[in-house]
């Protein structure tokens, strides 16, 4: 792989182009976020209370607005014996989403060549050995990332070493810690335009969260700039 050098004018054209690829697939990013948002509400309802853990989180809101600390309403659902099953099964629903996230990036790259995008290109992460594949890394991705949140400093060298991980995988067949190597050169040689392309697509996702209404629509959108920086920042071609 190649580095593509960007220009002066190499970061507004990034963002454009974030945004010319959220805006042109904004129907199937509703339907991703939908699907993501019921699947994991439901799960999370179903489980929480099949185990007791609705109940108690309803104390614990309770307990919060009467001014008990947030630790304090916490060991209430620790509390309950099947408090870590419960999240076991939370964290598993959010690895079974993440191949959602490959049919975006199938859907930009079809943008980019022409194609006309199909709701079947959604999945494209669950097709075949694709989604052992990107099970198998998230998981992977997911365990090392718990271990380091409460750090929350090197959970965001994680998530900085690891941000090109899956479209290296899926575009040019990249092996998980071969693309580390990439992602460094990447942030050590573009890390203005990396920081504040991925900064706004953190805001304005975030942004939709507090309206709620908006969630659907801004949900992706951070997927929409990875890419944008990804296509904009590496050159693929084969490499002998």
């Amino acid at each position: 792989m190649s580095q593509n050098y960007p220009q002066k004018n190499d970061l507004s054209y990034i963002l454009k182009q974030a945004f010319h690829y959220w805006s042109k697939t904004l129907v199937y990013q509703l339907m991703f976020s939908l699907i993501y948002l019921s699947v994991l509400i439901t799960v999370w309802f179903l489980f929480a209370e099949h185990y007791g853990i609705l109940n108690d989180y309803m104390r614990t809101v309770e307990m919060v607005n009467t001014g008990a600390t947030y630790a304090d309403a916490q060991k209430v659902l620790m509390a309950n014996p099947n408090y870590i099953t419960f999240s076991w099964i939370i964290i598993g629903t959010f690895i079974f989403l993440y191949p959602l996230n490959l049919g975006l990036l199938k859907m930009y790259r079809k943008l980019d060549l022409g194609e006309k995008l199909t709701v079947h290109d959604l999945f494209a992460g669950y097709l075949g050995v694709n989604f052992f594949i990107y099970i198998s890394y998230y998981v992977f991705w997911f365990m090392i990332f718990l271990y380091m949140a409460p750090t929350v400093i090197l959970a965001g060298v994680w998530i900085a070493l690891t941000i090109f991980t899956a479209p290296l995988m899926f575009f040019m067949n990249k092996k998980i810690f071969e693309t580390f190597r990439y992602n460094i050169r990447v942030w050590r040689n573009f890390f203005p335009a990396m920081l504040v392309g991925l900064a706004l697509a953190a805001v304005f996702k975030y942004v939709g969260m507090l309206t709620i209404i908006g969630l659907p629509f801004t949900m992706a959108f951070p997927t929409a700039m990875i890419y944008a920086l990804y296509t904009s920042l590496f050159k693929e071609h084969t490499e002998i």
